[in-house]
């Protein structure tokens, strides 16, 4: 690791700090305790080469970030020893409004990354949905440039570094499998073939150029090195892939394989150790709330009904004639609704979907105040991950400027992808969703560095789904169709609590979930049975987005009643991004603040 170039100067903090309350600065209080902020979250960074080459930080861009016990001690150390300074440093008092705020999220982010720490080998360490065996490709491909040649050279260093890196993977999952925690069965035929997918093609073997291979051979071909020295680094490249990247992978896969022999087919979080009280506390760190897991599953349940009526209302419309469940099929099979599963078919699909932000790009004025200054492009998810991956993902733009927002749109199979669901979809992963409230964040001027790229689930996909429903009332969804596909992409959302809870708290089987889901959605058979299999490698992630969208709705109809004629939806906006992610219950205070501010 290379020595830390961000010294905290804790001499002088404290002697700031320290100072009586009547000739306390409160402006220079404020700057000195952000500072403070930064300082730490830089030090978590600069332990994470993987984060610094997200912030385009090249400082150990030739490693990987260790996952090893030692590394997980180490940062948790860090992260004690650091909320016991902020406590005993920085009076809270003498901040201003925004710097309080800033204390009360360290302290509670921190106690929480301590707290959760007892639950850290409860989480599989891959899943099918992702984890190091893919994100190792992922990475090089999407954060590690090649302008000079020390980038190249890291590069290849990185390449040979993979054996280390997956040693200690498998350290961890032998670890966990020996304490009960192991994947169920389904999920270990995916992991293997997406590891298979890395080292397949050349210069592996026969066939087209590998991911890796193609993605070094492309970038050395945009550069303006000379001749012997892309020959040198090809080569170099070319030697590492085979000498450290095949035996890693082909190591990874035997343990995998080995490890699958032990998998049952139990599903759910309840199945871990103490694992009831594991999955209340995942609903805790998930939602921000204190909602048990009965109270999600009938918010669920009730949010299913509502999300039918408004469903038959549209069936009426478009004069369907028959039940719910029979208009279901009709949109999971009608060919109208589905392009061709070819490459014309695919493009087609990017072109749309990138019309659709374009146009709402136009339009962003009439809701929002402030906008993101970095640029969102929409992408198909790689071919070597798209078969495991999810429907759809957005990846933040570098902080920089290098990199614009990418929208992922997973293209494997088509019929996962009607057309009816294109434009909710594009509004939630790009604008004015994910990139709008993401973007921005890391964007935001005056606020430290751990709540700019920080997250709150709740929040951050509350507003994903939010901004589907948004466009609504600005006149989008003109087609019947596509409004039904607002509400396909809703109702998937109520009924992920029903069968997140389902699974992890009242034993649902596997095939319960799916029978669930296929009652109650339009989504095609494929889709389902990938979600299932996300809700059960992730407990309750999946819960975020209704529950944020409620609180999100709830605040707003609570301001538009008090302040009447002086409720600006453009302003309303501006108070849930200006402070980037938050938990539910401070978001609330915020709106509250601003309220009473206009009243």
């Amino acid at each position: 690791m290379k020595p830390l170039r961000h010294i905290i100067l804790y001499s002088a903090i404290a002697l700031g700090l320290n100072a009586c309350s009547s000739e306390v600065n409160n402006v220079a209080t404020s700057q000195t305790a952000n500072q403070i902020f930064d300082d730490m979250y830089m030090e978590h960074v600069m332990r994470s080469p993987n984060f610094q080459s997200f912030l385009g930080i090249k400082d150990d861009q030739d490693k990987w970030s260790d996952i090893d016990e030692a590394e997980a001690q180490a940062s948790l150390a860090l992260t004690k020893q650091q909320l016991a300074k902020v406590k005993s440093s920085i009076r809270p008092e003498h901040l201003d409004e925004q710097t309080a705020l800033s204390y009360r999220l360290f302290l509670e982010r921190w106690q929480d990354d301590i707290d959760n720490d007892k639950w850290r080998k409860h989480s599989y360490p891959i899943t099918q949905m992702g984890g190091t065996h893919t994100s190792v490709a992922t990475m090089l491909i999407n954060q590690h440039p090649i302008k000079t040649l020390d980038d190249a050279q890291d590069y290849i260093a990185r390449l040979n570094g993979i054996p280390k890196l997956f040693g200690q993977l498998t350290v961890n999952l032998r670890e966990r499998a020996d304490m009960g925690v192991l994947a169920p069965k389904f999920i270990w035929p995916q992991l293997i073939e997406a590891s298979q997918n890395i080292i397949t093609g050349a210069p592996f073997n026969e066939g087209e150029d590998s991911t890796l291979w193609a993605d070094f051979g492309n970038k050395i071909a945009k550069t303006e090195f000379s001749d012997s020295d892309k020959q040198k680094l090809l080569s170099e490249a070319k030697a590492a892939l085979i000498a450290s990247v095949q035996p890693a992978y082909l190591d990874l896969i035997s343990t995998l394989e080995e490890l699958a022999l032990r998998a049952t087919d139990d599903d759910g979080a309840w199945k871990l150790p103490d694992g009831d009280a594991y999955y209340q506390r995942r609903l805790e760190t998930i939602t921000t709330t204190k909602l048990t897991a009965e109270q999600i599953h009938q918010i669920g349940l009730d949010e299913v009904a509502r999300i039918h009526d408004e469903m038959r209302s549209i069936m009426s419309k478009v004069e369907f004639q028959g039940t719910l469940q029979e208009f279901f099929v009709f949109m999971r099979e009608a060919p109208q609704f589905y392009y061709d599963n070819n490459d014309a078919g695919r493009q087609r699909y990017l072109d749309e979907a990138t019309a659709i932000i374009d146009n709402m790009k136009a339009r962003l004025d009439e809701i929002f105040i402030t906008k993101p200054k970095a640029d969102l492009i929409v992408k198909a998810v790689e071919p070597f991950r798209e078969k495991s991956a999810g429907k759809a993902f957005y990846q933040r733009p570098a902080p920089d400027g290098s990199r614009p927002g990418m929208y992922y749109a997973n293209l494997y199979e088509m019929a996962s992808m009607p057309t009816y669901q294109m434009e909710a979809l594009a509004y939630h992963e790009g604008i004015p969703g994910h990139h709008m409230q993401l973007a921005i964040s890391q964007e935001l001027e005056g606020l430290p560095k751990f709540r700019r790229f920080g997250s709150a689930t709740a929040y951050t996909e509350g507003w994903g789904l939010y901004t589907e429903y948004l466009p609504k009332e600005m006149g989008m969804y003109s087609d019947p169709y596509s409004d039904f596909g607002r509400l396909a992409m809703e109702l998937w959302r109520a009924c992920r609590l029903v069968v997140d809870t389902g699974i992890h708290h009242s034993r649902w089987t596997r095939q319960q979930a799916i029978d669930y889901l296929t009652e109650n959605t339009p989504n095609s058979h494929e889709d389902i049975e990938k979600a299932i299999g996300r809700y059960i490698a992730w407990p309750g992630q999946a819960t975020a987005y209704k529950i944020g969208m409620l609180k999100i709705l709830e605040l707003r109809e609570m301001a538009r009643a008090k302040l009447g004629e002086k409720f600006d939806i453009r302003a309303y906006h501006d108070v849930i991004l200006r402070s980037g992610p938050l938990p539910l219950d401070m978001l609330e205070e915020e709106v509250n603040k601003w309220v009473t501010s206009l009243i």
